[in-house]
């Protein structure tokens, strides 16, 4: 039986229509469907696809990169599917597990997109380290300025108020108000010591 297995990136705006279309072209009867990054580990579609694999069974993708863009899980991914005496195949790739030369274009695929992965990552963290050294800084923006942080501070250390009452007073949560106010003890010990 063809299984096929679609996957797109939770943080994209993709849509997976283009995916189960070419599944179900394919002959698909069963399709796992998933929203994650194929980064992650635990995606359980996934594992429960694998889990349920009988001899005979053909794993399909539209693409590689939507089973795996690291080398060493997607062939770890491979050898579970093999193991379950199951094919794979991936579409636009033209690519299956059931022939030597099959086996060999799928390593040599895997490592390309393995590469690429590499080379996003590259050059987001050149990015990162670009605007940080030109003084920007990532993140959301913070809420409070300096002065509200430290009269939230004050006002708890001193006892004027409580941290549930300052979070309520300027809107923030108490995880927050307990952050500003050891960030603020911080500072202070640093600044006397």
């Amino acid at each position: 039986m063809l299984i096929g297995y679609v996957r797109v990136s939770k943080n994209d705006d993709q849509s997976n229509a283009l995916q189960l279309r070419a599944l179900e072209e394919a002959g698909c009867r069963r399709i796992f469907t998933e929203t994650m990054s194929s980064g992650r580990w635990d995606r359980p579609e996934l594992h429960r696809l694998i889990d349920q694999l009988r001899a005979g069974d053909v794993v399909v993708v539209w693409k590689l990169d939507r089973l795996s863009r690291s080398l060493k899980d997607l062939l770890h991914l491979i050898d579970r599917i093999t193991r379950a005496e199951a094919g794979f195949r991936s579409l636009t790739e033209a690519i299956e597990t059931t022939s030597p030369a099959g086996r060999m274009l799928m390593h040599m695929i895997g490592s390309f997109a393995e590469f690429e992965r590499a080379m996003i990552q590259e050059r987001t963290s050149a990015g990162l380290a670009t605007a940080r050294a030109e003084g920007r800084i990532g993140g959301r923006r913070r809420k409070l300025d300096a002065t509200k942080r430290r009269e939230i501070a004050e006002s708890v250390l001193s006892g004027r108020k409580t941290g549930a009452e300052m979070a309520r007073l300027y809107d923030v949560s108490p995880p927050t108000v307990s952050r500003i106010v050891a960030e603020y003890q911080t500072a202070l010990t640093a600044g006397g010591a």
